[in-house]
């Protein structure tokens, strides 16, 4: 394997992937370190990284006016960040924060997009693997929301 394959074959989100579907995607990947603080994603930026963090935790903010960047999910090693690569028109929804030193494979958007269009089934591979990842994060913001919009006491 490649260097960047064997963090993409130990990550939980392309656990079971096929070796051959790994190794594409590998070839779309390059290392990235991002500093406590800096943004790997911007919010309006165009969209075309997916990044698989390694190492560290990174802030999912929303900018709200009068509160500033509010962090709404952290996530850490093993995670990935960045989905707006997927759908047109391919702009970043979120900002995305180092919290501290970040190591992260970053997965050029058009290189996937690509990919996928060339070998349809590497494609539902990889989005099958991702879209459970989205499924869980919506699954807790849902849970989130119940917590600050519950039902208030009937009683």
């Amino acid at each position: 394997m490649t260097p960047v394959e064997t963090p993409l074959a130990e990550a939980g989100v392309f656990a079971g992937i096929r070796p051959d579907h790994l190794a594409l995607l590998a070839g779309c990947a390059r290392h990235a370190v991002f500093p406590a603080g800096a943004l790997l994603l911007r919010e309006g930026d165009p969209a075309d990284t997916l990044y698989l963090v390694r190492q560290g935790t990174v802030a999912i903010e929303m900018f709200v006016p009068a509160r500033g960047s509010v962090p709404l999910e952290t996530v850490g090693a093993g995670s990935v960040v960045g989905w707006s690569w997927m759908f047109a028109p391919y702009r970043v929804h979120f900002d995305a924060r180092a919290r501290s030193l970040v190591r992260a494979d970053a997965l050029d958007g058009a290189c996937l997009r690509g990919r996928f269009a060339q070998d349809p089934a590497l494609g539902y591979d990889v989005l099958s693997h991702l879209a459970q990842v989205l499924i869980e994060r919506l699954q807790a913001t849902r849970m989130r929301l119940l917590d600050v919009y519950g039902n208030p006491d009937r009683g």
